[in-house]
């Protein structure tokens, strides 16, 4: 946007972008691998693990450079780090053992009395990351495919809407968004002193700015355990936001979605879970039972199909058609009364006249922290784990 007086011009820039050619032979690693190994005294299945780590990291770049997310600085490690691959280690009797030079040099952790033993019974031990000042283990269990269950959520600016065979799921986002606006307004209070007192409000910015980022990180870790300790053996489908494509023109609406943790609920979520992503496009204006287009109504809180006349929820629309696609279900009105309708008939009241749809009954059940006046508020206990109750009207 260029100003000329009192008016806005846009102006647009075609520039050429070079695409980066990152070479994947098997002869250029063998060689690679060679020229590292040349003055290397320490085991060399370190080295396989940093040429691993390294194409890991490049081609991450790459993705984000080609997109237009990146620039063509190369991608720099900040913090060293060490992947420590099976043939590395052993453990036997909460004991690990990490080879550093063959029969030489070795590090050992003893576990048979950590605080987390009981929690990972039965679980195998996966790759560890050796850091400079810690060791972070990984534990994998095996999950059987014919157990896993799916549930579906659709994640909005003030609520987590959920579908699975238990029904509509609503999990409340308000207090997060709460803490954001407060800390927003703290840290425009705090600003308004730098002028005259800059020492004090650098002070007090570093303050309330590590605070702030504790208590998200800690909303959002106790929401995603409990969220996994509920839906235990089931698969969670999340729709793939970005957040670039959302911004517009109006500063209030990119203030809101700046302010939004989507992908660090799903990052949490997918090393507490099991995480399948979706394609968010059209999910909350698509009709899951004739694949029509649906109206917005009641200034977007109800949607309305103009080719079958189905009404529902914006949020229980979107969770839908998330869990028909995360199934690989098409929207067809079989698939409809298979997948939905049978799950929702305790919670809804449906009419079979032509051109009433399916319509709300007055509440959701199984209602989790939900931020409707007609639901039961459940509160958030200090200890971190949120109880759910079930609602019936």
């Amino acid at each position: 946007m260029i100003k000329q007086g009192r008016r806005k011009i846009k102006k647009y820039y075609y520039v050429r972008r070079l695409i980066p050619l990152i070479p994947k032979s098997r002869e250029f690693k063998r060689n690679l691998r060679n020229s590292l190994l040349k003055d290397w005294n320490y085991a060399s299945h370190y080295v396989d693990s940093a040429i691993k780590t390294a194409y890991s990291i490049i081609n991450s770049w790459r993705r984000n450079y080609l997109k237009g997310r990146r620039r063509r600085n190369k991608p720099i490690v900040k913090r060293k780090f060490v992947r420590v691959k099976e043939t590395l280690y052993r453990f036997k009797d909460w004991k690990i053992t990490i080879t550093i030079k063959s029969r030489q040099l070795h590090l050992k952790f003893d576990l048979s009395k950590a605080w987390f033993r009981k929690r990972v019974e039965g679980c195998d031990l996966g790759e560890l990351i050796l850091k400079e000042d810690e060791l972070v283990i990984t534990f994998r269990k095996p999950v059987s495919s014919a157990n896993t269950k799916n549930v579906a959520w659709d994640l909005n600016l003030l609520s987590m809407d959920g579908f699975c065979d238990k029904g509509w799921i609503r999990v409340d986002l308000k207090p997060l968004y709460t803490l954001h606006i407060t800390y927003e307004n703290i840290r425009r209070k705090i600003q308004s002193l730098s002028r005259n007192k800059p020492k004090t409000a650098k002070r007090l910015m570093q303050k309330y700015s590590k605070r702030y980022r504790n208590r998200v990180k800690d909303f959002l870790h106790k929401l995603t355990t409990t969220l996994t300790n509920e839906f235990r053996d089931y698969r969670h489908g999340f729709e793939n936001l970005e957040k670039q494509g959302m911004y517009s023109k109006r500063r209030r609406h990119n203030r809101e979605i700046s302010k939004q943790n989507w992908k660090t609920i799903i990052q949490h979520m997918n090393y507490k879970g099991k995480v399948k992503p979706v394609d968010p496009k059209y999910t909350s204006s698509t009709c899951p039972l004739c694949g029509g287009r649906m109206v917005k109504l009641r200034k977007g809180q109800v949607v309305k199909c103009r080719r079958c006349e189905l009404v529902l929820n914006r949020q229980l629309c979107g969770s839908i058609n998330v869990y028909l696609r995360m199934r690989g279900f098409p929207s067809s009105p079989s698939t409809f009364y298979r997948a939905v309708i049978r799950k929702m008939i305790p919670q809804w009241k449906v009419q079979m006249k032509r051109g009433s749809g399916v319509t709300l009954k007055g509440g959701e059940i199984y209602d989790m922290l939900p931020m409707n006046s007609e639901g039961v508020e459940v509160d958030v206990p200090q200890g971190g784990h949120m109880s759910i109750k079930d609602y019936v009207h």
